[in-house]
């Protein structure tokens, strides 16, 4: 199910796109010629984007068809078709590039994300993304996280409350920060989860001695010192970990006993999977 708010995002794409129009394509081709072209894959990966490929198709030109053959989520290897699209030639040109940039975009992500998951595999940890997404493109990059196999942490500042070291140095400490949370969410009678950033085992100590949050997140720790915050929080809270985990680390961080390891990467820096839109 394409997330709200996504035919405005295809609506301004296809109008930065097109402008006043597809010269190239008006130019050269006939306007009652018919065309297909097929969705190749150029690499190994993830398939992300189909859906969203026939809503942009469906919305530039509601008579273009697509028959898809390799569904979201599969594992593609480089030759393989995603689908055919056949109708208008002129539509088909004019989509094109709309269409590759976000399926390319969004595979990416989710042949990232689903390596992470691999390499945690067996242990319990689940994989989260962050906040370090494309502006206007949070919504689907989410949705490519969870096609690879990984989980949302909170969607934005409105819909958990996680206190940051700048949140706690600025307020004048964790436990002044998360005495000011509580009163402010009892106050407004919001029932939001809390989450608090940990620099090292004295922070997650004050944490523990305030009490009254969800989960604590121990940021840029070793796999060490992890190992020794996961057993001193003995499971009253959930536990994340974050700040540079990388494929090779992953699975040690996951080891320890950690609930969640959070990656910026998987959005934030995360190579487009190669694909191509060829007539046929």
């Amino acid at each position: 199910m394409l997330p709200p708010g996504t035919e405005t995002l295809i609506a301004n794409a296809l109008q930065e796109d097109i402008g006043e129009g597809d010269h190239s394509t008006v130019a050269t081709i006939p306007a009652n010629a018919k065309g297909a072209a097929r969705l190749l894959v150029k690499d190994s990966g993830v398939i992300a984007g189909v859906e969203l490929a026939e809503a942009i198709a469906h919305h530039l030109d509601p008579d273009l068809t697509l028959r898809v053959y390799i569904l979201d989520g599969a594992l593609v290897n480089k030759g393989d078709v995603a689908f055919n699209i056949l109708g208008s030639a002129r539509s088909i040109l004019t989509v094109e590039r709309v269409l590759l940039n976000y399926m390319q975009r969004m595979s990416g992500i989710a042949t990232l994300t689903s390596r992470f998951v691999s390499a945690v595999e067996g242990t319990g940890c689940k994989v989260l993304d962050t906040r370090k997404t494309t502006p206007g493109l949070r919504a689907l990059e989410k949705w490519a996280v969870r096609i690879g196999g990984g989980q949302n942490h909170r969607e934005g500042l409105y819909d958990m409350v996680m206190i940051k070291d700048n949140h706690s140095d600025l307020a004048g400490g964790i436990h002044v920060a998360i005495m000011r949370v509580r009163a402010y969410l009892q106050d407004r009678n919001k029932d939001l989860r809390i989450e608090v950033e940990t620099r090292n085992l004295k922070e997650v100590s004050e944490v523990l001695e305030t009490g009254g949050i969800d989960r604590i997140m121990l940021d840029n720790f070793t796999p060490e010192l992890m190992r020794e915050a996961v057993k001193l929080i003995n499971g009253l809270y959930e536990t994340e970990a974050s700040g540079g985990i990388t494929l090779a680390t992953a699975r040690s961080y996951a080891e320890t006993g950690v609930d969640f390891i959070s990656v910026g990467a998987l959005t934030h820096s995360v190579p487009s999977l190669d694909l191509s839109l060829k007539a046929i």
